[in-house]
């Protein structure tokens, strides 16, 4: 019996950020050569909004955010970021979660994916409690996975609905990537944190047949990759690298997997060709070039990612859960590969088929 994603509910904190960080990251420069490329970049970048929970600070006095949270020279401990975490992921996700609107009642198992912060009790157990959900709900927290975690946690969820065809999972991503801000003067890692911004979403699993039906689930790591995407928490929050090397070794990985027919690969022992919709992390616009150019997808495959990408920047783990949310509304049809990336460097795969749009 199959599982379906019923309905998805997404949310985005209050701010627009982009245009202030651009700003704020390309004053911090220290010449105008790094300036004039960082300038270049960002507007090559395919994104025009991130949000964020901060109110943008004003560019022309040197203000990081208005509430004062970054100061230069002074940015925040790990501790700090972490305190803003907790209550933030609340909010964050109960809006997700109410654009959703399901039953309290019928939820069985509640999944948790995030990378962006830890508290303990953790938001599985702030949710049961906002939310009012049986206090017997089975809770799992999918953690520090990186962009890719939205279908370690969908995948649970299909698990359990093998077992359990009666169970009603929420699946809840929430990340905070302002929370993460480093005070650099480096111009890769500027233009790193130029993709992150804030979102939740949140999903409802169900074998009730409508919806995203999910297929098979696929997984890969890259060889020789594990230093090229990396996540580690440090003494001033958590701290990404993104090497160059990422868009051209997804590209050749994906162009080996389009020539292998293997049945067990990424694309099921088919061509790109089966697949009608592909929902791709938006991982930047050089890694859906990339993902694009390696399995020669038209033009507009990856419209909905693009287009999420330009709305919204990279939110980490709930960017795809915006595209297929995307495609919900706007009534595609036909089946689908759903694909993310993470640390590893691990591309984590689902086939999908939309059914119909949920109710």
């Amino acid at each position: 019996m199959s599982a379906f994603i019923n309905r998805i509910g997404t949310a985005t904190p209050a701010h627009d950020i982009h245009a202030a960080f651009v700003a704020y990251a390309g004053a911090t420069l220290p010449d105008e050569k790094s300036r004039a490329l960082f300038n270049r970049m960002a507007s090559r970048a395919g994104i025009a909004h991130r949000f964020s929970h901060l109110r943008p600070g004003d560019p022309a006095s040197g203000d990081v955010d208005a509430d004062g949270f970054y100061r230069n020279g002074c940015f925040p401990g790990t501790a700090a970021r972490m305190a803003a975490y907790g209550p933030q992921a609340l909010t964050l996700a109960l809006a997700a979660i109410a654009e959703l609107a399901p039953d309290p009642a019928e939820i069985t198992h509640l999944i948790i994916a995030s990378c962006t912060g830890f508290t303990a009790p953790g938001l599985d157990v702030q949710l049961v409690a906002a939310l009012g959900l049986r206090r017997s709900v089975a809770r799992t927290l999918i953690g520090f996975m990186g962009c890719a975690a939205a279908i370690p946690a969908l995948r649970a969820a299909d698990h359990i609905l093998r077992a359990d065809p009666r169970a009603r999972v929420l699946v809840v991503n929430v990340e905070l990537c302002s929370l993460h801000l480093q005070e650099t003067h480096d111009i890769e890692t500027a233009l790193s944190l130029l993709l992150f911004g804030d979102g939740a979403s949140a999903a409802l699993v169900t074998t009730d047949p409508t919806g995203i039906a999910l297929g098979d689930f696929r997984a890969l790591i890259l060889p020789d990759s594990a230093e090229l995407i990396t996540w580690t928490i440090g003494d001033q929050g958590f701290v990404m690298h993104l090497s160059g090397q990422v868009p051209p070794r997804i590209a050749t990985a994906l162009r080996a997997e389009a020539n292998s027919l293997c049945p067990a690969g990424l694309l099921r022992g088919g061509a790109a060709s089966d697949f009608a919709l592909w929902a791709v992390h938006g991982g930047g616009r050089t890694v859906l070039d990339a993902v694009e150019q390696g399995l020669a997808l038209p033009a507009d495959s990856l419209r909905f990612s693009r287009c999420v990408l330009h709305d919204h920047g990279n939110m980490s783990s709930a960017t795809i859960m915006f595209v297929l949310a995307r495609m919900l509304a706007q009534s595609a049809h036909g089946p689908g590969l759903a694909m993310a990336f993470g640390p590893g460097m691990v591309a984590e795969t689902f086939s999908f088929h939309i059914t119909a749009q949920a109710g």
